[in-house]
Protein backbone atom coordinates (compact mmCIF):
# COMPACT_ATOMS: atom_id res chain seq x y z
CA UNK A 1 0.00 0.00 0.00
CA UNK A 2 1.16 3.82 -0.76
CA UNK A 3 0.57 6.69 1.25
CA UNK A 4 0.29 8.72 -1.15
CA UNK A 5 0.80 9.17 -5.03
CA UNK A 6 4.15 9.35 -5.83
CA UNK A 7 5.44 8.78 -2.53
CA UNK A 8 7.28 5.45 -0.84
CA UNK A 9 5.58 2.19 0.51
CA UNK A 10 5.74 2.37 4.44
CA UNK A 11 6.34 -0.73 6.44
CA UNK A 12 5.60 -1.41 9.84
CA UNK A 13 8.12 -4.12 11.08
CA UNK A 14 5.96 -4.74 14.11
CA UNK A 15 3.02 -7.39 14.51
CA UNK A 16 2.21 -5.29 17.34
CA UNK A 17 -1.60 -4.65 16.98
CA UNK A 18 -1.49 -1.47 19.09
CA UNK A 19 1.26 -0.12 16.71
CA UNK A 20 -0.87 -0.91 13.95
CA UNK A 21 -4.18 0.22 15.79
CA UNK A 22 -2.03 3.56 16.26
CA UNK A 23 -0.89 4.15 12.49
CA UNK A 24 -4.18 3.23 11.03
CA UNK A 25 -6.01 5.81 13.31
CA UNK A 26 -3.51 8.55 12.37
CA UNK A 27 -5.04 7.80 8.92
CA UNK A 28 -1.88 6.05 7.39
CA UNK A 29 -1.66 3.19 4.72
CA UNK A 30 1.16 0.89 5.28
CA UNK A 31 2.21 -2.70 5.10
CA UNK A 32 2.56 -4.98 8.08
CA UNK A 33 5.71 -6.62 7.91
CA UNK A 34 6.78 -7.96 11.17
CA UNK A 35 11.03 -8.21 12.19
CA UNK A 36 12.53 -11.20 12.95
CA UNK A 37 15.19 -9.84 14.91
CA UNK A 38 16.43 -12.07 17.98
CA UNK A 39 15.91 -9.27 20.82
CA UNK A 40 18.49 -11.13 23.01
CA UNK A 41 20.77 -10.32 20.49
CA UNK A 42 20.94 -7.07 21.40
CA UNK A 43 23.36 -5.97 24.33
CA UNK A 44 21.18 -5.08 27.48
CA UNK A 45 22.36 -0.95 28.19
CA UNK A 46 20.47 2.15 29.41
CA UNK A 47 16.73 1.95 29.00
CA UNK A 48 16.43 4.55 26.10
CA UNK A 49 19.68 3.39 24.29
CA UNK A 50 18.21 -0.38 24.82
CA UNK A 51 14.86 0.07 22.75
CA UNK A 52 16.72 2.74 20.42
CA UNK A 53 18.70 -0.58 19.81
CA UNK A 54 16.14 -2.66 19.41
CA UNK A 55 14.24 -0.18 17.19
CA UNK A 56 16.68 -0.04 14.66
CA UNK A 57 18.01 -3.56 14.88
CA UNK A 58 13.80 -4.24 13.78
CA UNK A 59 14.11 -1.43 11.19
CA UNK A 60 17.03 -2.60 9.52
CA UNK A 61 16.29 -6.27 9.14
CA UNK A 62 13.29 -5.00 6.95
CA UNK A 63 15.36 -2.54 5.16
CA UNK A 64 17.78 -5.18 3.93
CA UNK A 65 14.55 -6.88 2.10
CA UNK A 66 12.47 -3.50 1.08
CA UNK A 67 15.51 -0.75 0.30
CA UNK A 68 13.27 1.43 -1.32
CA UNK A 69 10.54 1.28 1.46
CA UNK A 70 10.34 3.57 4.52
CA UNK A 71 10.49 1.07 7.73
CA UNK A 72 8.74 2.08 11.20
CA UNK A 73 10.47 -0.37 13.80
CA UNK A 74 9.49 0.03 17.65
CA UNK A 75 10.39 -1.29 20.73
CA UNK A 76 8.68 -0.62 23.98
CA UNK A 77 9.62 -1.45 28.06
CA UNK A 78 8.37 -0.44 31.32
CA UNK A 79 11.15 0.56 33.85
CA UNK A 80 10.88 1.01 37.46
CA UNK A 81 13.74 0.18 40.31
CA UNK A 82 16.52 0.15 37.77
CA UNK A 83 14.71 -2.64 36.60
CA UNK A 84 13.20 -3.33 33.27
CA UNK A 85 9.96 -4.76 33.31
CA UNK A 86 9.59 -7.09 29.38
CA UNK A 87 6.58 -8.78 28.82
CA UNK A 88 5.60 -11.79 31.66
CA UNK A 89 5.64 -15.52 30.73
CA UNK A 90 3.51 -16.79 33.37
CA UNK A 91 0.50 -15.91 35.94
CA UNK A 92 3.07 -15.46 38.63
CA UNK A 93 5.07 -12.91 36.49
CA UNK A 94 2.42 -11.02 35.76
CA UNK A 95 1.36 -11.05 39.46
CA UNK A 96 5.29 -9.78 40.63
CA UNK A 97 5.09 -7.04 37.59
CA UNK A 98 1.67 -5.77 38.89
CA UNK A 99 2.92 -5.40 42.64
CA UNK A 100 6.09 -3.58 41.76
CA UNK A 101 4.30 -0.86 40.02
CA UNK A 102 1.50 -0.38 42.88
CA UNK A 103 0.99 2.57 44.34
CA UNK A 104 4.46 3.91 42.43
CA UNK A 105 5.18 6.04 39.24
CA UNK A 106 7.33 3.88 36.21
CA UNK A 107 9.06 5.28 33.21
CA UNK A 108 7.42 3.67 29.91
CA UNK A 109 10.38 4.31 27.09
CA UNK A 110 9.63 3.23 23.59
CA UNK A 111 12.39 3.38 20.74
CA UNK A 112 11.47 3.82 17.50
CA UNK A 113 13.53 4.14 14.03
CA UNK A 114 12.46 5.13 10.81
CA UNK A 115 14.80 4.31 7.89
CA UNK A 116 14.75 3.98 4.27
CA UNK A 117 18.23 2.40 2.83
CA UNK A 118 18.19 3.03 -0.49
CA UNK A 119 18.73 6.62 0.60
CA UNK A 120 20.38 6.23 3.71
CA UNK A 121 17.57 7.90 5.65
CA UNK A 122 18.04 6.30 9.16
CA UNK A 123 16.21 8.33 12.54
CA UNK A 124 15.87 6.79 15.67
CA UNK A 125 15.11 8.28 19.23
CA UNK A 126 13.70 7.65 22.60
CA UNK A 127 10.96 8.74 24.13
CA UNK A 128 10.01 8.33 27.66
CA UNK A 129 6.13 8.84 29.45
CA UNK A 130 6.10 8.64 33.65
CA UNK A 131 3.14 6.19 34.54
CA UNK A 132 1.35 6.32 38.08
CA UNK A 133 -0.42 3.63 39.31
CA UNK A 134 -2.81 3.58 41.89
CA UNK A 135 -2.51 1.11 44.93
CA UNK A 136 -3.70 -2.51 43.59
CA UNK A 137 -5.61 -4.80 46.32
CA UNK A 138 -4.34 -8.21 45.95
CA UNK A 139 -8.34 -8.99 44.38
CA UNK A 140 -7.99 -6.52 41.84
CA UNK A 141 -4.39 -7.94 40.75
CA UNK A 142 -5.79 -11.30 40.19
CA UNK A 143 -9.06 -10.07 38.61
CA UNK A 144 -6.83 -8.12 36.19
CA UNK A 145 -4.44 -11.24 35.66
CA UNK A 146 -7.73 -13.55 35.22
CA UNK A 147 -8.63 -10.90 31.85
CA UNK A 148 -5.74 -12.56 30.29
CA UNK A 149 -5.17 -8.83 29.27
CA UNK A 150 -1.75 -8.77 31.49
CA UNK A 151 0.42 -10.99 28.92
CA UNK A 152 2.07 -9.98 25.45
CA UNK A 153 2.24 -6.50 26.74
CA UNK A 154 5.14 -5.24 28.93
CA UNK A 155 5.07 -4.41 32.53
CA UNK A 156 1.71 -6.95 32.18
CA UNK A 157 -0.65 -3.97 31.53
CA UNK A 158 -2.51 -2.26 28.99
CA UNK A 159 -3.02 1.44 28.99
CA UNK A 160 -5.92 1.62 26.09
CA UNK A 161 -7.51 -1.62 27.52
CA UNK A 162 -9.20 -2.94 30.68
CA UNK A 163 -5.49 -1.42 32.43
CA UNK A 164 -6.82 2.03 32.08
CA UNK A 165 -8.34 1.58 35.71
CA UNK A 166 -4.80 0.84 37.01
CA UNK A 167 -3.68 4.18 36.10
CA UNK A 168 -3.32 7.23 38.41
CA UNK A 169 -2.00 9.61 35.85
CA UNK A 170 0.37 10.23 33.12
CA UNK A 171 2.91 12.59 32.63
CA UNK A 172 3.95 12.50 28.66
CA UNK A 173 2.58 11.03 25.57
CA UNK A 174 0.09 8.41 25.87
CA UNK A 175 0.63 7.03 22.62
CA UNK A 176 3.92 6.13 23.56
CA UNK A 177 2.37 4.57 26.63
CA UNK A 178 0.60 2.49 23.94
CA UNK A 179 3.34 1.11 21.70
CA UNK A 180 4.36 3.86 19.44
CA UNK A 181 4.62 7.90 20.03
CA UNK A 182 2.63 8.85 16.72
CA UNK A 183 3.90 13.19 16.99
CA UNK A 184 7.61 12.29 16.32
CA UNK A 185 6.66 9.26 14.03
CA UNK A 186 4.54 11.68 11.90
CA UNK A 187 6.90 15.00 12.36
CA UNK A 188 9.32 12.94 10.31
CA UNK A 189 7.11 11.34 7.70
CA UNK A 190 5.81 14.40 7.03
CA UNK A 191 9.26 16.21 7.22
CA UNK A 192 10.43 13.43 4.64
CA UNK A 193 7.44 13.91 2.36
CA UNK A 194 6.37 10.06 2.98
CA UNK A 195 3.00 11.62 4.45
CA UNK A 196 1.11 14.45 2.32
CA UNK A 197 -0.90 16.48 3.95
CA UNK A 198 -2.24 18.12 0.92
CA UNK A 199 -3.06 15.07 -0.53
CA UNK A 200 -4.65 14.19 2.64
CA UNK A 201 -6.55 17.09 2.49
CA UNK A 202 -7.87 16.36 -0.52
CA UNK A 203 -9.25 12.77 0.33
CA UNK A 204 -11.03 13.85 3.60
CA UNK A 205 -12.61 17.13 1.70
CA UNK A 206 -13.90 14.35 -0.96
CA UNK A 207 -14.91 11.73 1.40
CA UNK A 208 -16.94 14.70 2.56
CA UNK A 209 -18.67 15.87 -0.32
CA UNK A 210 -19.81 12.16 -1.01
Amino acid sequence: MKNAVNCPELILASKSPRRRYLLEKAGLEFTVIPSKVNENSVILSAPDSYVKSLAEAKARNISIRYPDSWIIGADTIVFIDNTILGKPASRDEARAMLKSLSAKTHQVHTGYCICRKATDHLISDCVTTDVRFKTLSEKEIEWYINSGEPFDKAGAYAIQGIGTFLVKGINGSYTNVVGLPICEVLEYLIKEGVVDLAEKASKHHAGLSI
